[in-house]
């Protein structure tokens, strides 16, 4: 992925093709995914993703309403695919603590690298509004609950501890965004998040 940032990019589609709803929401999902990929999430503005996609203002506030709410139909559309990649993996692994642990590792830091340097940018501005802070929230508690229920029958009586989780779901934002940065690479992001997971059911384990 090229870091130089075009000074006149030209626009990303077509202009005035004539699409079904569905099929334009999908194309300014994927504009909005190019322009941050390609200047940054500031750069994402309704009336910028209407110029490059070749429409009118009012088709995209139709669509997204607000910025927002553009940048939180692109969060839970990453949240989607995160979860499928999970699924998938869990379909192919074997249940033990150890497979479920890889599972858990590989695919967030999978997902995330896939997607690029523009999750970082999408979770920073999330952190900035409320209402984006709220949703970035409830997906989280969704992931860690499915976490927990992944983790709980090899953990000790009480379960996995709360605590544990959000701890290892920071960290998991932590590694996966240096991996992206180059800071390491995506294996040390995958096996210390690995370490994390098998050390919190340890510990769980131990307070039994």
């Amino acid at each position: 992925m090229s870091s130089v940032k075009s000074q006149n990019p030209s626009p990303l589609s077509s202009p005035r093709q004539r699409l079904t709803r569905d099929a334009r929401h999908r194309q300014l999902l994927d504009v909005s995914w190019q322009l941050i990929s390609q200047e940054g999430t500031e750069a994402l503005t309704l009336g910028r993703l209407a110029e490059q996609s070749g429409v009118t203002k009012p088709v995209v506030y139709d669509h997204f309403g607000t910025r927002p709410g553009l940048l939180a139909a692109l969060f839970m559309e990453f949240d989607a695919r995160q979860t499928a990649i999970m699924d998938a993996a869990l379909d192919r692994a074997a249940s033990s603590l150890i497979d479920v642990a890889k599972v858990i590792s590989s695919s967030y830091v999978d997902c995330v690298l896939t997607q690029g340097r523009e999750i970082p940018g999408i979770i920073a501005a999330l952190k900035g509004a409320p209402e984006l802070e709220k949703i970035k929230h409830d997906f989280e508690a969704v992931f860690i609950e499915k976490c927990r229920k992944l983790l709980n029958p090899f953990s000790g009586p009480e379960g996995t501890p709360s605590a544990g989780l959000w701890g290892m779901l920071g960290a998991a934002e932590g590694l996966s965004n240096a991996a992206v940065n180059g800071d390491i690479t995506p294996a040390q992001a995958k096996n210390e998040l690995y370490e994390i997971i098998i050390s919190m059911v340890e510990r769980s384990l131990r307070k039994s």
